[in-house]
């Protein structure tokens, strides 16, 4: 027992040598993995690809517009949608800025104007704004994530994504054959409390107005609700919803609603890390719904894209997301076939969007 007690005393005497005083965060915590596997990072992607959701200024410079250019030559980026078109003289600017130096490399789609929503006629004149807009150049509709969460009328009710108002702009897309590409609420993780569960609890404490507290927005359910009823109702539109629908996280559920819309696709912004964790089933749903899956980034940044590139094309094990509050985890390569990259690259997008030309890309 006495030779137990010295060498403990011994230990804890030396303890504080290898065990400094713990000063350290949750936040500051990133941990350098020991793991060594085969590793294939990629910088330039196997076939050129047609990015589906991205935000560039409208008010570009020609500097601006051949340096971002030359970046997505870098890519093997072949087109940019640029979804913050605007409407009107605004989209006039973006597609001056953008499509005439480089008329095949960038489309752009319109986007609403609400503020005029109270008005009896809103929904005609609003469709027939969009006609207008895309008779000049827009090759879709974005609609931006205020629709069914934020926007209000003047009575301070909040407007539901499928409200019966703007019925004739979604028919009128029907009639002039272009996609809306729809953002609808937000992650489920932001609806729920912020507690030690919540797996996006970092992202929550470093954004906190990402929060979306039910004192202030309806339930997350209902908000999806909302727009898988708004494609119900138009079965002749084409729908893209943006970000997996929120579903990325619950893959059998999106396909579900796939199965019961054929009138819907959806495409992969800002939810990477939703698939990489999970790449076999990921995977199995790739191929079974390689049809309905457009390739979409979102924010640009053009280091981020090679970490899709390494998801969607290999099969590496255990390496890092490009952005660590939305994914504390590590990303797993989905080695997809040929075939369904390709569809996901661009097939899948040369098929919806209309006026996008085909030359550059493989048959």
């Amino acid at each position: 027992m006495n030779l137990f007690c010295c060498l403990l005393w011994g230990f804890m005497s030396l303890a504080p040598r290898f065990l400094p005083a713990q000063t350290m965060t949750i936040e500051e915590y990133e941990p350098k993995s020991t793991l060594v596997v085969p590793a294939h990072p990629i910088k330039h992607a196997k076939y050129p690809f047609i990015d589906v959701h991205n935000h560039q200024s409208l008010t570009m410079s020609q500097s601006e517009v051949d340096r971002l250019k030359g970046e997505m030559d870098a890519l093997n980026m072949r087109v940019m949608v640029n979804l913050s078109g605007s409407t009107g003289d605004r989209l006039g600017q973006g597609l001056a800025s953008l499509k005439r130096p480089y008329p095949t490399r960038f489309v752009l789609f319109a986007n609403l104007d609400f503020s005029e929503v109270d008005a009896p006629d809103y929904g005609v004149k609003a469709a027939a704004q969009l006609a207008r807009d895309i008779a000049r150049g827009a090759q879709g509709l974005k609609i931006f994530k205020n629709l069914g969460l934020t926007l209000k009328d003047r009575q301070g009710r909040r407007i539901s994504t499928d409200d019966p108002r703007f019925d004739p702009i979604w028919e009128k897309c029907a009639d002039l054959g272009v996609p809306v590409l729809i953002h609808t609420g937000e992650p489920g993780s932001f609806f729920q409390p912020m507690d030690r569960s919540n797996e996006r609890w970092l992202e929550l404490k470093q954004i906190p107005d990402r929060a979306r507290p039910p004192d202030r927005y309806p339930p997350w359910e209902t908000v999806m609700s909302e727009q898988h009823n708004l494609f119900r109702k138009h079965p002749r539109t084409k729908f893209i919803a943006a970000h997996l629908g929120w579903l990325g996280g619950d893959l059998g559920r999106l396909g579900r609603m796939l199965d019961s819309m054929p009138n819907v696709y959806t495409e992969i912004g800002a939810v990477l890390a939703e698939l990489g964790r999970q790449p076999r089933f990921a995977r199995e749903w790739f191929i079974k719904y390689q049809d309905r899956v457009l390739f979409g980034k979102d924010t640009y940044a053009p280091e981020e894209y090679w970490v899709y590139f390494r998801v969607l094309e290999t099969a590496d094990e255990y390496f890092d997301y490009y952005r660590r509050r939305h994914a504390f985890w590590k990303m797993y390569g989905l080695d997809l076939p040929d075939e369904v990259i390709k569809k996901l690259y661009y097939k899948n997008a040369l098929s919806i969007i209309p006026g996008i030309d085909p030359a550059g890309f493989p048959k």
